[in-house]
């Protein structure tokens, strides 16, 4: 029986535990063009147990940026600012991704250069409101992106790929979920083209295979993940087909040999079965779990073969040294909500460790 607490081989690296840091938007990009800081190095090499650190989502190119103080990777002073994170990073032993996240229509003009307006797969506004420096705002409608505009985006995947990698990445993520760009082509609702990149579900896969594709063109597909949360409605997004568009999906890339397939998961377990089932290479799980998040539970899903790896999220957040936490069945920190996007350090980097001493780096 295979426990969480071994070794697992991904991306050509042998990771020394399956559990892995999910993707967490934290807002505090706060150096020189959306670069980040030395706070940021502290925060994840302070989390530098886990088998694999996936990053907090990084925007590919300007107009792919939905929230305030969220970092890029499209600009030289980006990649710098990052070496430093993930030379802080493999200075205390860890691995880590970066997650390439273009938001799309989630987002609002008073985030983006003057004249921008957020872009979609079709003119259709996102449901709710999103958060910028004037308070809440509503959605807009996107601008469609045309055609060339969606070779366009590809390409500026594979170029942060690229600079991912010139920053001393081990390797890239690309965020196909949540209600982001690539997830609103996957969509029924937000995508309503009818050209070769909707229609169909082989039209509405599409950018997102071509996304990793090139990736993987640049990187290697050993180094290019993606995370994909089937039937998940976050950011208004509904999928009618979604059993047909995730195997699909799978089937199409798993001849890729990709890193990996991350599932943020809804409550669809069959379906998250499905996939691994169909999915060759390695799968992290992000468990769908009703009420709070503990531990044993979720890691007994790499014990019985669904998952190779586990990702926490808001427990990895509080707790910088979580597979010593998980491995002597507590105690956790509690996450505070309140420091989860932008601030300073606190909620950020003081989370104490098991011993209650101040996390080990600084």
């Amino acid at each position: 029986m295979t426990t969480a607490f071994e070794p697992v081989s991904l991306a050509g690296t042998k990771l020394s535990n399956r559990i892995a840091m999910a993707p967490m938007t934290r807002s505090r990009a706060y150096g020189p063009g959306a670069a980040p800081t030395a706070d940021t190095a502290t925060y994840y090499a302070q989390r530098a147990s886990a088998g694999l650190i996936i990053t907090e989502g990084i925007q590919p190119s300007v107009i792919g940026q939905g929230y305030p103080s969220t970092p890029g990777l499209h600009s030289a002073e980006q990649v710098a600012a990052w070496r430093q994170v993930t030379g802080a990073v493999h200075a205390q032993g860890g691995v880590i991704f970066a997650q390439l996240m273009h938001t799309g229509r989630i987002g609002h003009p008073s985030l983006l250069p003057e004249g921008l307006v957020p872009v979609g797969a079709s003119p259709v506004a996102a449901a709710g409101k999103v958060f910028t420096a004037q308070g809440p705002q509503d959605f807009v409608t996107p601008r469609e992106l045309t055609d060339a505009e969606i070779l366009t985006t590809i390409g500026d995947f594979a170029a942060a790929a690229r600079n991912a990698v010139a920053a001393g990445f081990d390797g890239v993520e690309v965020h196909g979920a949540n209600g982001y760009l690539l997830h609103q082509f996957l969509s029924t609702n937000a995508n309503q083209r009818s050209d070769r990149w909707g229609g169909t579900v082989t039209g509405r896969i599409r950018l997102t295979v071509e996304v990793v594709r090139a990736v993987a063109d640049v990187i290697g597909a050993h180094r290019t993940g993606l995370r994909i949360s089937p039937a998940n409605p976050f950011n208004d997004i509904t999928e009618d087909e979604h059993r047909h568009t995730y195997t699909a999906l799978a089937d199409t890339l798993d001849p890729l040999g990709p890193a990996y397939l991350h599932i943020a998961e809804a409550d669809d377990r069959d379906l998250t079965r499905e996939l691994r089932r169909r999915w060759d290479g390695p799968l992290i799980l992000n468990p769908f779990t009703p009420g709070t998040v503990t531990g044993p539970e979720q890691l007994a899903l790499i014990e019985e073969g669904t998952a190779d790896l586990i990702s926490f999220g808001g427990l990895f957040l509080a707790n910088p040294d979580l597979p010593a936490r998980l491995a002597a069945a507590g105690p956790y920190n509690t996450p505070d909500p309140a420091t989860f996007y932008g601030g300073d350090a606190r909620g950020y980097i003081d989370y104490p460790t098991l011993d209650g001493s101040p996390s080990a780096v600084s």
